[in-house]
C-alpha cells in the first residue's frame, strides 16, 4: 500500500449536518417532507442524484431539468453560506493526526470526493497543503458509486489501484473503491458498510501503522 484516498464529507470533516440543512430548507420550499432519516439517503451521491431523491420522496419527478436546476444552484448557495462559517475546530477527532502521521511514514494521500466545494471547506479547515492531490465534482463526472473518483485520484498519484487504500463512510463510496480495485476502510459501523475490508469508528487512537495490520491479516 502506498497511496490513501479519502472522502470528505464524514470522513474528514461532518458536513452532512450543513447538506440536511439546505435540503431542509430547499424540501420546505417545495412542501416536500424531508428528514434527518431521509438524508441518509443522500450520502455519498452527487447533488443531482439528491435532488432526484428529494423530488422521489416528494412524488414530484416530473419537474422539468431546467427548474431542477434553479433548485439545485439555490441549494449548493445555501451550503456555501453553512461551511463558509467552518473553522479548523470542525475536523473529526484523529483526523489531523492520523493525516500528519500517513505523511511521514511516505505516504502519498488524496482527496476523492463528489463535492464541487471541496476546495472551500479544506480552506476552511487549514487543509490546503496536506493533499497531494484533490479529485472532486469539479475534476469528474461520474458519481459514487462509479468508481471514477478513485481511478482518477490513484492515477494523480501515479499509483495503481492495488496500491490504495479508500477510507469512506458511505454504501457508495465503499462500493465505488471495491468496484476500483481498491482497499477499503468503512468509517462508521460495520452493519451499515459490509463490503468494507475493515471498519473504524473514527480516527481517534488509530495509527497507520495498525491498520496496515489489520489489512494485512484480512488477506491472509
Amino acid at each position: 500500500m502506498r497511496g490513501l484516498l479519502f472522502d470528505l464529507d464524514g470522513v474528514i470533516v461532518d458536513t452532512a449536518k450543513y447538506h440536511y440543512l439546505a435540503w431542509k430548507e430547499i424540501a420546505e420550499e417545495l412542501n416536500i417532507s424531508f428528514e434527518e432519516t431521509d438524508n441518509e439517503r443522500l450520502k455519498g451521491v452527487s447533488r443531482v442524484r439528491s435532488f432526484e431523491i428529494l423530488l422521489e420522496l416528494g412524488k414530484r419527478t416530473d419537474m422539468p431539468e431546467t427548474e431542477r436546476e434553479y433548485w439545485r444552484e439555490k441549494k449548493n448557495t445555501k451550503y456555501v453560506e453553512y461551511i463558509s462559517s467552518m473553522g479548523r475546530d470542525e475536523l473529526l477527532p484523529g483526523v489531523e493526526e492520523f493525516l500528519e502521521s500517513a505523511g511521514r511514514k511516505g505516504y502519498k494521500i488524496a482527496l476523492g470526493s463528489a463535492s464541487k466545494n471541496s476546495e472551500l471547506i479544506l480552506d476552511r479547515l487549514q487543509l490546503n497543503g496536506v493533499f497531494d492531490t484533490v479529485i472532486d465534482g469539479t475534476k469528474v463526472t461520474r458519481a459514487k458509486p462509479d468508481p471514477e473518483v478513485f481511478l482518477a485520484g490513484a492515477e494523480a498519484l501515479g499509483l495503481r489501484p492495488e496500491e490504495c487504500i479508500v477510507f469512506e463512510d458511505s454504501v457508495a463510496g465503499i462500493e465505488a473503491a471495491v468496484r476500483g480495485g481498491m482497499k477499503t476502510v468503512g468509517i462508521g459501523k460495520r452493519e451499515n458498510l459490509k463490503r468494507a475490508d475493515i471498519v473504524i469508528p473514527g480516527f481517534q487512537g488509530i495509527s497507520i501503522t495498525a491498520l496496515e495490520e489489520r489489512i494485512k491479516m484480512r488477506e491472509r
